[in-house]
């Protein structure tokens, strides 16, 4: 009887181990059918694309709508979308769209001219007051109605002579125009079922709810678990379905990197958003073929509150900023191809090269801090960092709350949020000191640049300057060419000078991704439209 059941403990635990040594995991499961899993970062998505200002909301809300045109996945040149072909005039200032016969909404409808018309009203509604709002200020009269300087919508310059054709009149000729339409404040959304649901340009209203949403993009919506993942499925009604190859995407938010690389490890993700820095010389040196190192239009900076005492001090900005050694960051802590950010835009937007004015200098730093009335530290306000919850913007933070201790006896705290947390703080001004990142929308400077003008949704940081504005805007309508990126040379120089930000370094995309994976393409944006990804499994 003991042998016997010593020997069926035995069958047990190898049947055991069999079993796990078969099971299927998500990737390979979604390798068969055709299934995506991809990390998105530490938070859900805003699924409202006039209210979205984040890089994953980008990403799902590209899979979910389709504006007037969409990207070349190689190059994200802009490519036929809702719109089957456009024209510009010849001075520039006016593009006639046709919008293509077969584009459908979810629910059947079809995508007319007037969905668009209407979506972009929405957007520029004084009462919705959206973050990216300012990107529709390119249009004639888009501005004066999104302050409230101009109440008559039909003042604009959008019109439609029928449902297929749009007309779109702009303030001055701008070359990245048709690339400024895949950001999602110009996708459309089904204003029938927003109205329904309420005030269309309220806040509050919930029509992009799971159960409530609409859209006209290459997948659908079909499940949203709030703190996990969102889902899309392909949408059969697509007017290009044929193209695409994934059945279904699931994207997961995961706030820990290191949970994000333990489930990528575990055969749960395709994709990661990141990776902890502490894993890149791993990989660099066993498992290369999982490691992505690739180009990427962005900058790390921390956000500077100018309202708060003692950051409303130029001196004790600029004595901040100097008292940061990015090579150290970048060399040590980071190891993933970063470069040190010697200025707010970073190299690759088109033909501009910013000033190379961000040095680190810790003698002028203290010398500063000293003439603000603060030698030594001695009397300097508690200064707070901070950061949404994240390994890599720990280890960054604590790197420079060292730095400002050691170099100028400041006594610098951190504090971490989670996103959603931070995001508040950023857009009410509660905090003194906040990590940051900015993403180009579009290969351009003025992408970067106008981020901290007056009319900006994105500046946060209560410094204004009238000057700044007026060269930005001269830049932003004069033709592309030297005396252009002259006028945004001028306009950073004036923006470094004031500091209101501190920039830290320029990005490289590190993150993890399985071989089986095809058609996601480096790209300087990291844009990877999904309707031209596919899944294969290993042979």
């Amino acid at each position: 009887m003991r042998r016997t059941g010593i020997a069926l403990l035995f069958a047990a635990v190898v049947l055991a181990f069999a079993g796990c040594g078969s099971r299927e995991t998500a990737v390979e499961r979604g390798n068969r059918e055709g299934v995506l899993h991809r990390g998105i970062g530490a938070d859900l998505p805003v699924l409202d694309p006039h209210l979205a200002n984040g890089v994953s909301d980008y990403t799902v809300l590209s899979a979910l709508l389709e504006g007037l045109v969409s990207e070349d996945p190689v190059t994200l040149a802009p490519a036929p979308g809702v719109a089957e072909s456009w024209k510009a005039s010849d001075d520039g200032l006016t593009y006639t769209f046709t919008l293509r016969a077969n584009a459908r909404w979810t629910n059947g409808d079809p995508v007319t001219a007037s969905d668009f018309i209407r979506s972009w009203r929405r957007a520029l509604s004084p009462a919705l007051a959206s973050d990216y709002a300012y990107l529709l200020h390119i249009v004639e009269g888009a501005q004066a109605f999104n302050t409230g300087a101009l109440a008559d919508f039909s003042q604009v310059g959008f019109t439609a002579p029928d449902e297929r054709t749009i007309v779109i009149r702009l303030v001055h000729p701008a070359a990245h125009f048709l690339s400024m339409l895949n950001n999602p404040v110009w996708f459309p959304v089904h204003m029938d079922t927003v109205e329904r649901l309420g005030a269309a340009d309220s806040r509050a209203n919930p029509w992009a709810r799971p159960e409530n949403f609409v859209g006209n993009g290459p997948f659908k919506l079909r499940e949203v678990r709030p703190g996990q993942r969102v889902v899309v499925e392909r949408d059969p009604g697509y007017w290009d379905a044929a193209t695409v190859a994934l059945r279904e995407v699931h994207f997961h938010a995961i706030e820990s990197l290191d949970a994000e690389e333990r489930a990528f490890r575990a055969g749960q993700l395709h994709v990661t958003e990141a990776l902890p820095v502490a894993k890149v010389g791993h990989y660099r040196e066993s498992q290369p073929q999982l490691l992505r190192i690739d180009p990427y239009l962005g900058t790390y900076f921390y956000r500077l509150n100018t309202a708060r005492p003692p950051l409303d001090d130029v001196r004790v900005r600029r004595a901040l900023t100097l008292a940061v050694d990015r090579n150290a960051i970048v060399e040590r802590i980071l190891g993933g191809g970063q470069k040190p950010a010697t200025s707010f835009t970073p190299r690759g937007a088109g033909s501009y090269a910013a000033p190379q004015v961000v040095r680190t200098d810790f003698a002028e730093a203290r010398r500063l801090l000293d003439e603000a009335g603060f030698t030594g530290g001695a009397g300097l306000p508690q200064i707070e960092i901070l950061y949404n919850t994240s390994e890599n913007h720990r280890l960054i933070a604590e790197a420079i709350q060292e730095m400002w201790r050691r170099e100028l006896g400041a006594d610098v705290v951190l504090a971490n949020q989670d996103f959603k947390v931070t995001l508040d703080a950023r857009s009410t001004g509660n905090y003194q000191v906040l990590r940051s990142v900015w993403i180009g929308d579009f290969v351009d400077a003025s992408s970067f640049l106008g981020v901290f003008t007056s009319a900006s949704g994105n500046n946060h940081t209560g410094w204004t300057d009238a000057n700044y504005d007026r060269l930005v805007e001269s830049a932003t309508r004069a033709p592309a060419g030297p005396e252009r990126d002259a006028l945004f040379r001028e306009a950073e120089t004036v923006l470094l000078d004031a500091m209101p930000l501190i920039p830290i370094y320029h990005y490289t995309h590190v993150f993890l991704i399985q071989p089986s994976v095809k058609g996601w393409h480096p790209t300087l944006l990291d844009r990877h439209p999904l309707k031209h990804v596919r899944l294969k499994s290993p042979e």
